[in-house]
């Protein structure tokens, strides 16, 4: 093999390397962050959790050198609102079902933008492996197992994922790398208030400061920066397909930090959907590009 063939696979591995240590450590903060939930609740840890990511982002990106224009103004709030709201009801939906289940049913949203106007058998098979997959973790049965709220709110988790896409392009467009750090300012101003409300003083206490801190940097700092040097060494696809191990990595994280078990059913269902998602990333043509959504 010529040198350039090896460097090239070299940087193909980093790559894919960097995207999985990426998505182990989202996992693992919010594995962390759900063992918080019993001293300062699910509004409270996400709500801090998102005002660390802000302060990390603004120190890491430091986007104020670049002015943000006037017709970006509006949209950025909008962006902003969408992230905060999608993290408030992702971390409600972890507080009631296991994490890997949430993230099955979360990633679900972003996975049906790609697969908006497919027209190929192919990408229908995608599509149909996603329904079956959701459909088996729906809480449909007399005999079922999952919270149905913690459900609804993963499913709107999702649906806030994929206005987030479509919000970000605009914001992303003119903001480029700096749109997610002014958007999880935006998103820490507006949730902190609903954090101090459900927890009080409790928020700030240096135990809850320091945990939640390493939760940000798991969580939104470090994922920030390995995948902004998996996507220099990786194709878009080859992206795609990686990230959508996300739920089987985050039901890991459950079972490893939370002794969180799933039945069978719930395994199947949440590979079916990691496989409509790998699918559509490798198949889909002129699919958008999905951000993943910093969380």
């Amino acid at each position: 093999m010529s040198r350039n063939g090896m460097n090239g696979q070299g940087a193909v591995l980093a790559g894919a390397g960097a995207v999985l240590a990426s998505l182990l450590s989202m996992n693992m903060g919010a594995a962390f962050a759900k063992t918080l939930f019993p001293v300062v609740g699910a509004y409270g840890i996400a709500a801090l959790r998102i005002f660390l990511a802000a302060i990390l982002l603004m120190l890491f990106r430091r986007p104020w050198r670049r002015p943000i224009p006037a017709d970006v103004r509006w949209p950025l709030l909008i962006y902003g609102a969408t992230l905060a709201l999608m993290n408030l009801l992702i971390y409600q939906a972890f507080a009631r079902i296991p994490l890997g289940i949430a993230m099955a049913i979360e990633v679900t949203g972003p996975l049906a933008i790609v697969l908006f106007g497919a027209r190929r058998p192919r990408d229908f098979l995608w599509l149909g492996a996603a329904v079956i997959g959701l459909l088996l973790l729906l809480p449909l049965r007399s005999d079922a197992v999952l919270d149905p709220l913690g459900v609804i709110f993963a499913v709107g988790a999702a649906a806030c994922w994929a206005l987030y896409i479509l919000t970000g392009k605009r914001v992303s467009g003119a903001l480029r790398g700096d749109a997610v750090a002014w958007g999880m300012l935006a998103a820490a101003i507006l949730v902190l208030p609903v954090g101090l409300t459900h927890a009080g003083a409790s928020l700030f206490s240096p135990w809850v400061l320091m945990v939640g801190l390493a939760i940000a940097l798991l969580s939104s700092a470090l994922p920030y920066s390995l995948e902004m040097e998996a996507m220099r060494r990786l194709p878009a696809p080859v992206f795609g397909l990686l990230l959508s191990a996300a739920p089987a990595i985050g039901a890991l994280a459950g079972f490893v930090v939370l002794g969180e078990r799933l039945t069978v059913l719930q395994g199947v269902a949440i590979f079916c959907i990691i496989a409509a998602s790998g699918g559509s990333a490798l198949t889909v043509r002129h699919a958008p590009a999905i951000e993943d959504a910093p969380q």
